[in-house]
Formats: structure tokens, C-alpha cells, sequence
């Protein structure tokens, strides 16, 4: 069980439209500078993501996208099953036929996992990973203005 490229390039892709939302919309060719990620196959993915109905399109001179709710309705789980990224741990794609018609005797166990995985990504949101982003650019900042002052100080 890995959470494979496609699953983090599209949670990576909406969190940076999350944090420039409000912004009009965003093009792809911008994300895909920013994040280092293939414009292609982030047009890939927003074809995933608009018919889930996680995104909006733009047409025309100053279009791209934009998200279809608000940050804080949309969860980490909801972007990654709209890209078809399975995160299962069971060998049998969670029907219960591991071994023919009858499951494993770990298929419980696997089972749980995934439900304990699934969960912990519908608990964390757009809102919460742009929180996170903005925590991070403060500890920066404060970081280099300790440094500067510190190197005026000397």
C-alpha cells in the first residue's frame, strides 16, 4: 500500500489553488511552475477533479480554475478518491476474495487500516493544510527578522 504521485501532485495542485483562492482563477501552467509538476498531467488530474466537482473552469483570456466550495469543505480524502487513488492495504481491492472466494486471515485487519487511513484524511481539510502553509511562513519570517536583528545587533 503507497500513496502514489497522483494522489499527492493533486493534493499538492489544490493546495496551492486553496491558498490563492479568492484570487480568480488559477491556471494550471501556473501550478505546475510552482510546484514542479507536468502541465500535462496536471490537466489530467483537474479533468478528475472538475468532474468530482472539486473545481471550476474558466474559459478564455484570464482562465483557469478554481475551487467549487470552500477550503474548509474540502477534505484531503475527497481529493485523493476523485483521482481514482486507491490507498488500500488488502491484496484483494477490499472484495474479501484474497484467497479465491473466501478472505485472508489478515483481511480484517487490512480492512481496518484502510479505514483508519480514510479517516485521518477526511479529517484534515483545504482550510487546515493553508493553515498549516501560513503557520509555516510565519516561523520563517520571525526567523529572519531574529537574524537580522540579531546581525545589526553585532
Amino acid at each position: 500500500m503507497r500513496l502514489t504521485t497522483k494522489g499527492r501532485f493533486a493534493v499538492t495542485a489544490m493546495l496551492d489553488l486553496a491558498m490563492r483562492d479568492g484570487r480568480g482563477p488559477i491556471t494550471l501552467a501556473g501550478i505546475s511552475e510552482r510546484q514542479k509538476i507536468s502541465l500535462s498531467y496536471l490537466e489530467q488530474l483537474f479533468g478528475k477533479l472538475r468532474r468530482n466537482a472539486l473545481v471550476e473552469s474558466v474559459r478564455g483570456p484570464g482562465g483557469g480554475y478554481c475551487l467549487a466550495r470552500g477550503t474548509g469543505e474540502i477534505s484531503v480524502a475527497q481529493i485523493i478518491r476523485a483521482v481514482d487513488e486507491p490507498v488500500d492495504a488488502t491484496q484483494c481491492g477490499g472484495l474479501g476474495n484474497c484467497l479465491g472466494d473466501q478472505a485472508c486471515m489478515t483481511h480484517e485487519l487490512w480492512t481496518g487500516l484502510n479505514k483508519h487511513i480514510y479517516e485521518y484524511l477526511e479529517a484534515f481539510s483545504l482550510a487546515d493544510l493553508v493553515a498549516t502553509q501560513n503557520t509555516e511562513a510565519e516561523k520563517v519570517s520571525v526567523m529572519k527578522d531574529t537574524r537580522a536583528t540579531s546581525a545589526a545587533a553585532a
